[in-house]
């Protein structure tokens, strides 16, 4: 359970769910890449105006134990609600990847897809996502699916995370 924050303005009360700082894990595999399990961190906040600001980090997870292993994923950005229930997730990624997510907001649920994605020289092959977040039994679970480096579009990551504040 959380609290609405009573300022949040009220384009942003649809995403006020993802508000707050979330903790947890999940699987990541690909074609391409050996299976692992992950931690993550995901942080969303609002500062009064008309957006939230994402900030999401990942680690490699020991199957045996869970310990950290090494860093993983690094992500930032902002979820920007439209009108009619659409938004778009704007994200940055430290890999040379920028995404553009573009979606219908339901009630306690995302559905997004790439509206456009660039790369600097330097990056891998990366075309095209879709992600879906959810509100569950209070927890956040999100997926992704992805079309890269020669890929069809397919299942990359899943994770459940426990809101933490």
């Amino acid at each position: 359970m959380f609290n609405l924050d009573q300022d949040i303005p009220e384009p942003l009360r649809p995403l006020a769910w993802l508000i707050g700082r979330w903790e947890g894990a999940g699987v990541v595999g690909y074609p391409t890449i050996e299976s692992a399990h992950f931690g993550q961190e995901i942080e969303v906040t609002h500062d009064g105006r008309g957006f939230l600001k994402w900030e999401s980090r990942a680690w490699i997870l020991d199957s045996e134990n869970g310990a950290k292993v090494r860093p993983a994923a690094v992500e930032s950005g902002f979820w920007r609600p439209l009108e009619n229930g659409e938004v778009e997730l704007l994200l940055a990624h430290p890999t040379g990847i920028l995404e553009l997510y573009y979606g219908q907001i339901q009630p306690a649920k995302i559905q997004l897809k790439t509206d456009g994605v660039l790369r600097s020289p330097g990056a891998k092959e990366y075309n095209a996502a879709t992600r879906m977040y959810g509100l569950v039994e209070s927890q956040l679970m999100w997926v992704m699916d992805m079309a890269a480096v020669g890929q069809e579009i397919q299942s990359h990551v899943s994770a459940t995370l426990k809101r933490v504040e």
